[in-house]
């Protein structure tokens, strides 16, 4: 009788922790970055026309207000991993959440417009530490069983800050009797919008308290027995907890740490695939998709819709993002990255082709007529849910899975950079596009929605099904 060798099935693989219930909660704590991020990204919805009328400033100047927080967002996610890997994902998490503080009180309390735009850029540190920390840190405490389900928390809460920063202002514009100026307790309403970040922010510094540091971490500093301690609490009592360690110290040995000039190629200066993941994270931002989250309220109320009821679009917009974003994650592994973003090319398409139709017919008088106001609205919804249903879950699918080992975390580093240049590009240009032509504008996005159909037909490969050293 000859016998057969069972292959090795690692330590990790065969984690299911005992208590499952408590892996959630502390998923659901360091994903409170994320709902920071949407938060603080999207609240300034309901400040923009305050701004401009507190301060008497154009659109250009407008603009960059808004917009600033993306420079922030940039030099925070491009220190962030460095800055965890030298004091820990926890005090990252905590230095975050003092930021967001900071940045919640100074915006609502400014002195003019100039330490307004240096507390966004604050509270734009603060998104940048948050968009890298939060998924970092869930990957590594997380069973490789929950991996992909809590993994996707990050995403949920980022869309769910989105909604809720826009029931909040809604709220707040009715204490103040519609009036985004109108004063509550002594604040105008729209400092109250700013200002109630505050609450969030202080949950996610007193949360961090009460969840583990990572255990990659641990191990990385010597601390191993605490590392043991973590992995019994998130993986179980049934793992080997020294090969489990050994596992993650041959795992953090053999990575190769990718440098600038691993991503160059012979001719275009990037290699093909870099170019790629580049297009991608370009192609998600222009077509828009933020003027509905930093401006939707301001757009709203320039085709002559009252205040109270912009802000309430702005939040049922948000609500369709999460039902967009929940149909994503049901359907990316079932029928592939590849279609749904064709499919949501064409949508979004079509729909800021109706955007821009409707905005056509805008009066002088600043209004719409009946039929086209009622189209805008319906397309911007549209427009809305088939992005969050494609582009806004897939390009980070894409950009997780589509690069070689070698090079993937510095390819997604450049990557990530350019969507956020892309996102300040759309954001500090729409306020001038759309007094110079805001139908036109919407013509410009449905362009790029176009555009994106040839790129991913041509250039973007499938990734769904494919292992990550079958990648390149």
């Amino acid at each position: 009788m000859t016998s057969t060798a069972q292959p090795t099935v690692p330590e990790g693989r065969k984690a299911h922790p005992d208590h499952l219930g408590h892996v959630i909660f502390i998923t659901a704590a360091a994903a409170m970055g994320g709902f920071l991020f949407g938060y603080d990204s999207s609240v300034i919805n309901g400040a923009v026309e305050a701004i401009r009328s507190r301060y008497d400033v154009g659109s250009a100047l407008l603009a960059q207000v808004i917009a600033v927080a993306l420079i922030g967002c940039a030099i925070g996610a491009a220190t962030a991993g460095r800055i965890a890997d030298r004091i820990g994902r926890i005090r990252v998490m905590q230095i975050a959440s003092v930021l967001f503080t900071i940045s919640a009180v100074g915006s609502a309390l400014p002195f003019a417009l100039w330490d307004l735009a240096f507390w966004r850029v604050i509270g734009g540190f603060a998104i940048g530490m948050a968009s890298v920390i939060g998924p970092a840190y869930i990957a590594e405490v997380s069973p490789s069983a929950y991996r992909g389900r809590l993994g996707s928390f990050q995403q949920a809460a980022i869309v769910v800050g989105i909604a809720v920063s826009q029931l909040v202002n809604w709220g707040i514009l009715n204490l103040a009797d519609g009036k985004q100026r109108g004063t509550i307790a002594g604040l105008e309403a729209w400092q109250w919008m700013l200002g109630v970040m505050v609450i969030p922010a202080v949950l996610y510094g007193l949360l961090s308290f009460a969840i583990p540091e990572s255990p990659r971490y641990l191990i990385s500093i010597g601390k191993i027995t605490r590392a043991k301690e973590v992995l019994t609490e998130v993986e179980g009592h049934t793992v080997n907890l020294d090969t489990r360690i050994t596992e993650i110290q041959e795992g953090m040995r053999r990575e190769h740490k990718p440098r600038f000039k691993d991503l160059l190629g012979s001719r275009m200066g990037f290699l093909p695939i870099v170019w790629v993941g580049i297009g991608l994270s370009v192609f998600q931002q222009l077509v828009g998709i933020n003027v509905a989250f930093y401006y939707s309220s301001a757009l709203w109320q320039s085709v002559g819709i009252d205040p109270s009821s912009s802000f309430f679009y702005s939040f049922t917009t948000s609500i369709i993002n999460i039902i967009g974003t929940v149909i994503a994650m049901i359907f990316v592994d079932r029928i592939g990255r590849r279609p749904l973003a064709l499919i949501g090319s064409a949508g979004m398409a079509v729909a800021l082709a109706l955007e821009a139709w409707a905005f056509s017919a805008k009066t002088a008088a600043g209004t719409l007529p009946a039929t086209e106001g009622t189209v805008a609205l319906i397309a911007a919804h549209v427009f809305v849910l088939f992005f969050a249903l494609s582009w806004g879950v897939v390009v980070w699918v894409f950009l997780g899975e589509m690069f070689p080992n070698k090079i993937r975390a510095a390819a997604l580093g450049v990557a990530a950079c350019a969507q956020w240049i892309a996102n300040w590009a759309i954001t500090a240009s729409f306020p001038s596009l759309s007094d110079w032509n805001l139908s036109g504008t919407y013509v410009i996005y449905t362009f790029f929605a176009l555009l994106s159909i040839p790129f991913v037909l041509k250039f973007v490969k499938e990734t769904k099904g494919k292992a990550l050293e079958e990648m390149g």
